[in-house]
């Protein structure tokens, strides 16, 4: 028996649909009315809030379906965090692994040049940590990096293993 898609997925997987065509009418001005565009990213800006509490939460069924209708996988907030970054803050490695499956860069910095791997290494998220490497994370990347948080909060065994990598 096929597993069954949450409802709240499907939901959310409308609400991407809709979510790309309010941002391309959000960048467009032939014609558009200025209300509407402004409506357009407001309602596109409420519906990536919803998907980044859902990320926070690690809920990854509900995340599953809006991904395959076209959520963008390195999609960010006001701050520039990807949704890998929060998802790895956070500890959820199954999100994570989701993530880089849809094409998420593991290396994208926020605003302020952080890493999803140094959050990870900050938290001391093993799992995390180990999927992050295994997309391609690179902890030397970001300010403070992976490696450089790991030596901060005396994490040796980080520390040594991103050594060894260089």
């Amino acid at each position: 028996m096929p597993a069954r898609i949450p409802q709240e997925a499907l939901d959310y997987a409308r609400q991407v649909r809709i979510l790309l065509v309010l941002l391309d009418l959000s960048t467009r001005t032939d014609g558009i009315d200025i209300s509407l565009l402004s409506l357009a990213r407001r309602f596109a800006g409420f519906i990536c809030s919803q998907f980044f509490t859902v990320v926070r939460e690690g809920n990854v069924d509900t995340l599953k379906a809006p991904l395959e209708a076209g959520l963008p996988a390195n999609l960010t907030n006001e701050n520039g965090d990807t949704l890998i970054m929060l998802a790895a803050y956070h500890g959820h490695a199954e999100v994570v692994k989701l993530l880089l499956q849809h094409g998420a860069d593991p290396n994208r910095l926020n605003d302020r040049g952080q890493s999803p791997l140094s959050g990870a290494v900050y938290k001391n998220e093993r799992e995390v940590i180990e999927a992050l490497l295994a997309g391609g994370a690179d902890p030397h990347a970001g300010t403070p990096t992976a490696w450089q948080t790991a030596k901060m909060f005396k994490l040796e065994e980080w520390e040594k293993r991103f050594m060894e990598g260089r």
